[in-house]
């Protein structure tokens, strides 16, 4: 994996707030989401947050489709705790009325804002509340005129040249808190995006493939597009998108970065995919464990860093459940628990989810 770009370090939050945080520079990748509640009822989106911070979202993003909207973000934000960014499309006074809310961070369309002079005036007031701006550019909304420009084609040079035309209208105004993503539906032209301005500027950037899908084909579009960019070095702060409870969007998430050695925090289950050998239902265990150990909702357990292997039959079985910190290989009704290579006891196939899962709470108290 080639070593991370070197980005400007931008500030999110409040400086001493417990909800500040960094992207880019030497600052950890941040997992984000967005809620799929009405931001207008503040109640139920203050409680899709909270279930979303105890998932592990670090930033979370708030659609803002009107004033009744934007006027509910400093409530939402009193009651939550992590930094809060406000998602502004079509009309400018969204964003100021956002900021005079007490946001953390603003989303910016390149596509649907583009009155230099309504731009400058969410600059001026961004400059002057030390409020990040995010460019997010949507291959759905690219500018008429840089579409005709590459003759109606959604492309890289395209997407790019719309960030860069609102990223110069930032700077001439003197904002430099800066992160920018470009978005699309499209694996290829999402990553040569990204690769392609990564050569023109040092800002970091948010990184994901925008409307990627319902749950199994989504993460599975966001792990390829995601994986290669953080494999490429590029990628200070992510979100996977899905039509399904943004809860799932975060696990994924961190199923991605786990996936690269980029963060060892959560446990590892690794399983096998079965045979015509198995004589376990081994999709009932790992499902078992992997619930008990998640929750339900959030993605990591207070086991921290272990990897827990569950296998149906002897052929991978001993060995891979030997090498991890946990394991269990199973055989005709029952299976084998180990601990770090060592049987530990054989127990039936009724009691291995329970056995395994007091062994890893005594293991990792110990």
């Amino acid at each position: 994996m080639q070593k991370r770009r070197k980005t400007r370090k931008i500030r999110v939050g409040s400086k001493g707030a417990a909800g500040t945080l960094y992207i880019g520079g030497d600052a950890t990748i941040v997992v984000q989401s967005m809620t799929k509640t009405d931001t207008r009822n503040v109640n139920k989106t203050v409680e899709q947050i909270l279930q979303l911070e105890e998932a592990g979202c670090q930033l979370i993003r708030c659609a803002v489709p009107d004033m009744t909207a934007a006027k509910a973000l400093g409530k939402i934000k009193s009651k939550i705790h992590i930094p809060l960014v406000a998602d502004i499309h079509f009309d400018y006074r969204l964003a100021l009325e956002a900021i005079a809310q007490g946001v953390d961070k603003l989303r910016l369309n390149p596509g649907n804002i583009t009155d230099k002079d309504k731009i400058k005036l969410i600059a001026k007031e961004c400059l002057k509340n030390k409020i990040p701006i995010r460019v997010g550019v949507n291959s759905g909304s690219l500018k008429k005129e840089i579409l005709k420009k590459h003759k109606g084609h959604i492309t890289p040079a395209a997407i790019v040249e719309s960030a860069v035309e609102e990223i110069k209208i930032l700077e001439n105004e003197g904002v430099k808190d800066i992160i920018i993503s470009l978005k699309t539906s499209d694996v290829v032209n999402t990553v040569e995006s990204y690769k392609l301005l990564a050569k023109k500027c040092d800002y970091p950037f948010h990184i994901g493939v925008t409307e990627a899908g319902p749950i199994f084909g989504g993460s599975i579009k966001s792990a390829v597009g995601i994986g290669i960019l953080l494999y490429e070095g590029l990628g200070d702060t992510l979100r996977v998108s899905l039509t399904d409870n943004p809860v799932h969007e975060i696990r994924a998430a961190y199923k991605i970065l786990q996936s690269l050695n980029i963060i060892k925090k959560y446990p590892n289950i690794i399983s096998c995919p079965t045979c015509g050998r198995c004589t376990v239902n081994i999709k009932k265990i790992v499902d078992e464990i992997e619930n008990k150990l998640c929750k339900g909702t959030t993605c990591g357990a207070p086991t921290g860093p272990i990897t827990i292997a569950v296998m149906g039959c002897v052929v991978n079985g001993p060995g891979e459940a030997r090498e991890a910190d946990f394991g269990v290989a199973c055989g005709k009704d029952k299976g084998v628990i180990f601990k770090k290579g060592n049987i530990i006891k054989t127990v039936k196939e009724k009691e291995i989810v329970g056995e395994l899962l007091r062994l890893i709470k005594k293991g990792t108290r110990d």
